[in-house]
């Protein structure tokens, strides 16, 4: 399976956006025939699993200063943000903490979960045993909060998401050579 199929699979895009994908779809293009089609919301999922976990959470903290936020939500994007410029496992334990405690309830918590879910393990520090988390997790997390932050402009929602992912199409061209989602 494609690495656009199997993402599109991932992320669970709509029938509509399935139909107009084909396996042997470059990232790009596929994301650009999604945004044609007027589906938006299809076309954030699909670019933020494409995208490596790094560069998808990198993209997020960059849509996130376009917007002003509350205190908490400065919180979790500075969480994130640490882990993009150091992406150790202190900084993405911390950032899971962080979402963990909160209940991925807000958008503060999506921003954190996001670098949180990047790799490391769901498990307790303390415990042993590791539990990775779904290698689509952060992308689930930036398109969440991606499609959080353009829903605090109702009015412009869709036309701040398509702007957002075209920013983002760039990111894509210079990732080509990677696999989805790598870290």
């Amino acid at each position: 399976m494609s690495n656009v199929m199997m993402a599109a699979e991932q992320m669970d895009l709509s029938p509509e956006a399935l139909s107009l994908l084909t396996p042997d779809a470059a990232p790009a293009a596929a994301v650009q025939t999604l945004i044609a089609a007027n589906l938006g919301m299809d076309a954030l999922k699909l670019i933020a699993r494409l995208l490596p976990k790094r560069y998808a959470v990198g993209w997020l903290c960059q849509c996130a200063r376009d917007f002003p936020l509350d205190i908490a939500e400065k919180s979790g994007a500075a969480m994130a943000e640490k882990w993009v410029r150091d992406p150790s496992e202190a900084n993405r334990r911390a950032a899971f903490e962080f979402a963990n405690a909160g209940k991925y309830k807000t958008l503060a918590t999506f921003f954190a979960a996001a670098a949180g879910w990047a790799g490391g393990s769901l498990a307790p520090a303390t415990q042993t045993v590791p539990v990775p988390p779904p290698d689509h997790l952060t992308a689930m997390a930036v398109a969440g909060a991606i499609n959080s932050l353009c829903a605090k402009v109702p009015a412009e929602i869709n036309t701040r998401r398509i702007a957002f992912i075209q920013n983002a199409l760039s990111l894509l061209g210079a990732t080509s050579a990677n696999h989805a989602g790598a870290a």
